[in-house]
C-alpha cells in the first residue's frame, strides 16, 4: 500500500517505495514535495475543511478524493486517507497518509480537441525553430518582436507541456503541425 508521512502542512517527510512508484520516482526524491501537488484533490473544499480541522487540533481520519498522472501517462483516481499522529495531544501532529487506488483511465492516443491547432504565426515560428533559427531570427522573419516570439513559444510549451524548444519541435511533428521528411521544415497545410 502506498504510504507517506507528512508534516501538518502536507510536505512529505518519508515515503515508502509503493508511494514513490505512484509518482514515478524514488522515496528519497519525494521528500519535501507537497502531497497535494502530487495528487490533485477532486474538490478543493475537502482540503479546506481538513486544514481547518487540523488547525483546531481535531484528531480524526480525513479522506480526500484525488486523481494523479502515474508513470506512462495513465490517469489514476482514488482516495488519500490522512491520520494525524503524534506522541502527545499537545504536540503538532504529523500525518500518516495512505493512498487507495480505485481505478485508472488509459492515456489518450490523440490530442484533446484544439491541442494541435496553432495560429499561422505559431506554425511559422515552429518551422523556423525546427530549421535551427534563433529567437531573434524568428522575430525578423515573422515580423514580430523577440518578446512576441517568446510569448508564442511559452503558450505552446504550456499547452503541450514541453520542457524545452527541442521537445516543443518534436511535439509539433508528433501532432502533425509540421510536415515530417521535408527540408526546410514547414507547417502542414502551408505551401
Amino acid at each position: 500500500m502506498p504510504v507517506a508521512v507528512c508534516d501538518v502542512y502536507g510536505a512529505v517527510l518519508l515515503a515508502n517505495p509503493a508511494m514513490a512508484a505512484e509518482c514515478g520516482t524514488t522515496p528519497g526524491r519525494l521528500r519535501g514535495h507537497d502531497v497535494l501537488e502530487l495528487f490533485s484533490p477532486r474538490e478543493a473544499t475537502q482540503v479546506e475543511r481538513i486544514a481547518q480541522a487540523l488547525r483546531l487540533r481535531h484528531r480524526s481520519r480525513y479522506r480526500v478524493s484525488v486523481r494523479w498522472r502515474a508513470p506512462g501517462g495513465v490517469e489514476r483516481y482514488g482516495e488519500l486517507t490522512a491520520d494525524p499522529v503524534s506522541d502527545t495531544v499537545e504536540e503538532t501532529p504529523a500525518l500518516l497518509v495512505m493512498l487507495r487506488v480505485d481505478g485508472e483511465r488509459a492515456p489518450r492516443s490523440d490530442p484533446p480537441a484544439g491541442q494541435a491547432r496553432v495560429t499561422p504565426a505559431q506554425a511559422r515560428i515552429l518551422a523556423l525553430l525546427a530549421a535551427g533559427a534563433t529567437t531573434a531570427r524568428a522575430a525578423r522573419e515573422t515580423g514580430l518582436t523577440t518578446d512576441g516570439v517568446t510569448y508564442h513559444l511559452r503558450r505552446l510549451s504550456c499547452r503541450w507541456r514541453a520542457a524545452n524548444r527541442t521537445e516543443l519541435v518534436a511535439r509539433a511533428y508528433a501532432l502533425g503541425v509540421l510536415v515530417p521528411g521535408v527540408w526546410p521544415p514547414r507547417a502542414a497545410g502551408v505551401e
